[in-house]
């Protein structure tokens, strides 16, 4: 693979530049590089922002609508938004249910959702996990009776992301209580307005209250409603956890936070050397660098075998598991880095407006450590995606 742009890539890279520069408001980014939360209508400006520009669905085939980049193109558009502390594209919608709806929905489906998933009317969120049923999917035990032109639905989902926001939710539901676990699962799509949902926020270690566990007690689902066929919903879960697990790499984001630590590694110390001069730090922070280049160019391969109609395989789960390693590590280089500025913060010093302690360099690094923890277990824990590599590698 030649890691050099072509003079075409390098165009479309300034057309990204040009745009970031022309479409993002000043006030929108500083929010982001200090960490602060931009809620939801943010979320959807910048979505609006895109989608007028033809961007929003980059990675959707043209049949669909979609712009269909190569995989040299995501990664660029992926780096320069990073680069320029550009809102995070909310993935469930765009980079999970529709692949599943565009290869396994009806055309009823997929003419309703896919259009409102693009300009905002729906706003979705992920029904997977369960208080007994993470890694372990499943043993997920919400269950769908059918009753007529309806499934019931009763259970509970747990570490919903941005559930709070959303209209709409994607849900493996049980609808086979006799069959083995994983064959007598299905994917329904439920109104969060449906009456007998309940969500109710809970708060992580940065403060925030991003995820949420959402109740269903007596929930009427229209039949119409399910994805495929019934009981076959493991098999469009698989698809979805593989376009997932490669998004939570994340190179971008990692990029991004590499060059901030490097900014700040060259700032002068007390001592009135930078650290940058330290040979520990200097060491890990090539090795982490090192790293990096490497997974980039495994992501850019992973996305180019995507958009040639293939679902990544195994190599999602060992992307995953290298793309968390390295922003953890990224995230406890900037905690070291800024000193006693990334102490444990104080949660009225990251509400609302109030300004930062310390250097606003600073303000998002105990944030973003603690947040970043997370990564290691959603999307199929570090260890679950380890054991999956070496039974597709090496057998059993």
């Amino acid at each position: 693979m030649d890691l050099n742009y072509t003079d075409e890539e390098k165009a479309f890279r300034d057309e990204v530049r040009a745009f970031l520069a022309e479409k993002l408001p000043k006030e929108i980014s500083d929010k982001i590089r200090a960490g602060r939360n931009i809620g939801k209508e943010g979320y959807q400006w910048w979505h609006a922002t895109l989608n007028e520009r033809g961007w929003l669905n980059f990675n959707w085939p043209k049949e669909f609508g979609g712009a269909e980049w190569n995989a040299v193109q995501r990664h660029i558009f992926e780096e320069e938004c990073a680069a320029a502390y550009a809102p995070r594209i909310v993935p469930f919608g765009l980079s999970m249910l529709g692949p599943v709806l565009q290869k396994f929905g009806s055309k009823a489906q997929q003419d309703f959702f896919l259009p409102r998933i693009l300009n905002g009317e729906h706003w979705w969120c992920q029904g997977y996990s369960e208080p007994g049923a993470g890694s372990d999917l499943a043993s997920l035990k919400t269950r769908a009776v059918r009753d007529g032109d309806h499934y019931v639905v009763n259970g509970q989902k747990t570490w919903t992301t941005l559930a709070q926001y959303a209209n709409w939710i994607f849900c493996l539901v049980r609808t086979d209580p006799e069959a083995k676990a994983q064959e007598g699962i299905s994917f329904l799509l439920i109104d969060m307005n449906t009456p007998g949902i309940e969500v109710r926020p809970i708060v992580l270690l940065d403060g925030t209250p991003e995820v949420n566990e959402v109740f269903f007690d007596d929930v009427r689902v229209p039949v119409e409603n399910l994805v495929g066929e019934e009981n076959k919903g493991w098999t469009y879960a698989k698809y979805l956890l593989t376009h997932e697990r490669t998004n939570i790499a994340g190179v971008g984001f990692s990029q991004a936070g590499l060059d901030m630590v490097k900014r700040i590694a060259r700032i002068e110390t007390a001592n009135g050397r930078p650290l940058i001069e330290n040979p520990h730090f200097a060491a890990r922070l090539a090795r982490v660098e090192i790293d990096l280049m490497a997974m980039a160019t495994t992501n850019m391969r992973i996305i180019s075998q995507a958009a040639a109609g293939q679902a990544p395989g195994v190599e999602s789960s060992m992307l995953k598991v290298k793309g968390t390693i390295i922003r953890q590590e990224i995230n406890d280089l900037a905690r070291r880095a800024v000193g006693p500025y990334a102490m444990p913060f104080a949660s009225e010093a990251v509400e609302g407006d109030n300004d930062p302690i310390g250097p606003d360099y600073a303000a998002p690094v105990a944030a973003q450590y603690f947040n970043n923890r997370k990564l290691s277990i959603f999307g199929g824990s570090n260890e679950i995606q380890r054991g999956i590599i070496a039974k597709v590698k090496m057998g059993g």
